[in-house]
């Protein structure tokens, strides 16, 4: 999968980071029939986030995915494509995080979520918007707390913005 960045906003050094505990969190870009993308509004922490979560011991990346989309937008997914990887140096949890991002679309109906107790504290609730209107969100959210501000907000937003400059590019050239 394609290396996109390293986000680590608290500057953890090499050495921080090589005793931190490493963990793995899919995110997906989904698209419904209509073309317009999944995000989760986190209203009391002031932010928006994509789909995705952490990968379960013993878990491959497309089932924790498929997972995660079911259990937070309430729809079965295909994963048709990679956006990349950004690896996040969360130094307020002693963590690494790697997060790797695809492309999928709804099949079938799309039903109810299952939040956890947590999600529905943080009162999620899942947006059906186009692409455009998902990142101007992203661009003017103010995470109340340190986690959204400095890892969840700019990891989702990149992956958002390089899907528009993907999709932008191949409208290009399938113009020329």
């Amino acid at each position: 999968m394609k290396f996109i960045t390293i986000l680590n906003p608290e500057n953890a050094s090499e050495e921080e980071v090589a005793k931190f505990e490493v963990r793995e969190a899919v995110r997906a870009i989904v698209y419904d029939k209509d073309g317009n993308v999944a995000i989760l509004n986190v209203s009391k922490q002031n932010y928006h986030k994509l789909p995705g979560g952490g990968v379960e011991k013993g878990e491959e990346l497309y089932g924790a995915l498929k997972r995660e989309c079911q259990e937070e937008l309430g729809c079965d997914i295909e994963i048709y494509g990679e956006v990349g990887q950004i690896i996040e140096y969360r130094k307020m949890f002693s963590l690494k995080q790697i997060s790797p991002c695809y492309f999928a679309k709804v099949v079938g109906e799309k039903g109810k979520p299952a939040f956890t107790q947590e999600e529905t504290e943080d009162g999620f609730q899942i947006q059906w918007l186009p692409l455009e209107k998902a990142i101007l969100l992203l661009n003017s959210d103010k995470p109340k707390n340190k986690e959204g501000r400095l890892y969840i907000v700019p990891r989702d937003r990149t992956f958002l913005e390089i899907t528009q400059k993907s999709q932008n590019e191949f409208t290009t050239k399938k113009r020329i």
